[in-house]
C-alpha cells in the first residue's frame, strides 16, 4: 500500500442494521433508498476492525481506513497519538433509536485488557454470542441529542430510589434490601430465579401495559418504559429482568444540543431518539437486560458502578473560530461542532486524524489546488495529522467533528 499524497479525503462509513433502529432517519440523511423498511440503527465513521470506514479516492477507488492507518500510523495519527494509542482512538457515530437498547456497562481500560486476554487464553470464539469482550479497549462515550432523546443513566440518588420503591407496591419488597446498598439491590434482581421474577413483576405489568396501550402513561413515567420493555422483550415464561432497572436508574430527557458522558461502570440504556455519539474505539458491552442477547451476570457485577449518579448535562463550549466543543474527561476523543453561515469560511489545522460529518447545509472542502470537493448533507470526510484546509459554506451549515483532544495528548 502506497502513502497518499493528500491529507484530506471523503470517507464512507458503515451502516449497522440492528433491529432497534429506525427505518427513515439515517436513510434520509445518507441518501440511501430503503424500500424494504430495513432498520438503520447506527452509522459508524471510524477505524474499528469490525466495521471500518473507507477512504474514497478520485475515480471511486476505496481504501479501508483502519488498514491505511495501521500501515502509516505516524503519518495519519501523528507521532504522539500513534505512540500513545497505536490506532485511531475514537469512533464517531450517528444513532437512530426507535426501540429500546439493552442496558449496558462498559469496562475500564485495565479490566478490558485483562478480561480480553483471559477470554483469548480460554479459546472463546471471537464471534461467539457468549463472548463478553470484543477487544482490549475501554469505551467511555459521549452522546449529544439531535432532538428530544430519552435514556437511562446511572442509579437514582438514594431518596429518589427509595421513593419509587415505596410508591410501586410490587417493588416494596426491595426496600429492606436497598438498606444494604445499591450492590445488594441490583444483585438481588439480577440473580433472582426466573420463576420468582415472573410472578413478582406480572401484577405490575397487568396494570401498566393496558395503561400504556391506551395512551394513559407519559414518557416521564418509569411505568411507560417498563410497559414498552415488557411488550418488546418479554417471551412466554420469561419476563425481562431489565424491567427492574427502569425503576432503579435515572430517567432522562435530553433536548436538542444537550449531551451527556458515560464512563466505565456507569449503567445506561438508550430509549428513543437520534443522537451523535463518540466513544473510545471499542465494542465492549456487558448487558444487564432489555435484550435477547447473552447476559453474564457475574461478569456484569464486576464492573458496575454501585453509586448514586447525579446526571451532568454537558452544553457546547465556544472555543472560537466558529467551533464549539463538548468537553469530557476522556483522553481518547472530543466532539466538536462547527457552525457557518452562508458565505463564511473557516481555516483549520488538523491535530491527528479528524473526522467530520455534515448534518446541515453545503460546504466546499479545500486543501490545495489539486484537492477540493463539495460536501452535501449526510456526507463525511477526514483530515490526517498536520493537514491545513478550509471550509466554505454555500448555505447555513452545521458540522460535527471528532478529534483527539490536544491538551490531553
Amino acid at each position: 500500500m502506497e502513502s497518499l499524497k493528500n491529507k484530506i479525503f471523503r470517507i464512507e462509513g458503515k451502516v449497522q442494521h440492528y433491529t432497534w433502529g429506525g427505518v427513515s432517519y439515517l436513510p434520509h440523511l445518507l441518501k440511501i433508498p430503503n424500500p424494504d423498511k430495513k432498520p438503520f440503527a447506527e452509522y459508524w465513521m471510524g477505524a474499528h476492525d469490525s466495521a471500518s470506514a473507507s477512504i474514497i479516492l478520485n475515480g471511486g477507488k476505496k481504501i479501508i481506513l483502519n488498514e491505511y492507518i495501521s500501515t502509516f500510523p505516524k503519518e495519519t495519527l501523528g507521532a504522539k497519538v500513534a505512540d500513545k494509542f497505536g490506532r485511531l482512538p475514537y469512533l464517531l457515530k450517528i444513532l437512530d433509536v426507535k426501540d429500546m437498547l439493552s442496558i449496558q456497562v462498559h469496562p475500564s481500560k485495565e479490566n478490558a485488557e485483562k478480561e480480553f486476554a483471559n477470554e483469548n487464553s480460554r479459546g472463546v470464539d471471537p464471534d461467539s454470542p457468549y463472548r463478553n469482550y470484543k477487544d482490549n479497549n475501554h469505551k467511555p462515550e459521549l452522546m449529544m441529542a439531535l432532538g428530544e432523546f430519552w435514556l437511562l443513566h446511572g442509579f437514582k440518588p438514594k431518596e429518589s430510589l427509595k421513593e419509587i420503591l415505596q410508591k410501586t407496591p410490587e417493588l416494596n419488597f426491595l426496600l429492606p434490601v436497598f438498606e444494604n446498598g445499591y450492590a445488594e439491590l441490583y444483585r438481588t434482581v439480577m440473580e433472582m430465579n426466573q420463576s420468582d421474577m415472573n410472578s413478582i413483576l406480572q401484577p405490575l405489568l397487568d396494570k401498566i401495559i393496558p395503561a400504556y396501550q391506551n395512551n394513559l402513561l407519559q414518557k416521564n413515567d418509569e411505568n411507560f418504559w417498563a410497559a414498552r420493555a415488557a411488550l418488546t422483550f418479554n417471551r412466554p415464561g420469561k419476563t425481562d429482568r431489565g424491567i427492574f432497572s427502569i425503576y432503579f436508574f435515572n430517567l432522562l430527557r435530553l433536548q436538542q444540543g444537550e449531551a451527556i458522558f458515560q464512563d466505565a461502570g456507569l449503567p445506561h440504556a438508550y430509549l428513543e431518539g437520534q443522537n451523535v455519539e463518540i466513544m473510545a474505539n471499542s465494542d465492549n458491552v456487558l448487558r444487564g437486560g432489555l435484550t435477547s442477547k447473552h447476559i453474564d451476570v457475574n461478569e456484569l457485577m464486576k464492573h458496575v458502578q454501585f453509586d448514586a449518579t447525579i446526571p451532568h448535562i454537558i452544553h457546547e463550549k465556544n472555543t472560537g473560530n466558529h467551533i464549539a466543543a463538548f468537553i469530557t474527561t476522556a483522553a481518547d476523543f472530543e466532539l466538536n461542532k462547527i457552525t457557518l453561515k452562508k458565505g463564511e469560511t473557516v481555516s483549520l489545522l488538523s491535530y491527528s486524524t479528524m473526522i467530520f460529518i455534515l448534518l446541515k447545509g453545503e460546504i466546499t472542502v479545500h486543501e490545495n489546488e489539486e484537492n477540493e470537493f463539495v460536501c452535501l448533507e449526510g456526507q463525511s470526510w477526514l483530515s490526517f495529522d498536520k493537514a491545513r484546509f478550509s471550509l466554505k459554506a454555500a448555505a447555513d451549515t452545521v458540522i460535527y467533528g471528532a478529534a483527539v483532544p490536544e491538551n490531553r495528548k
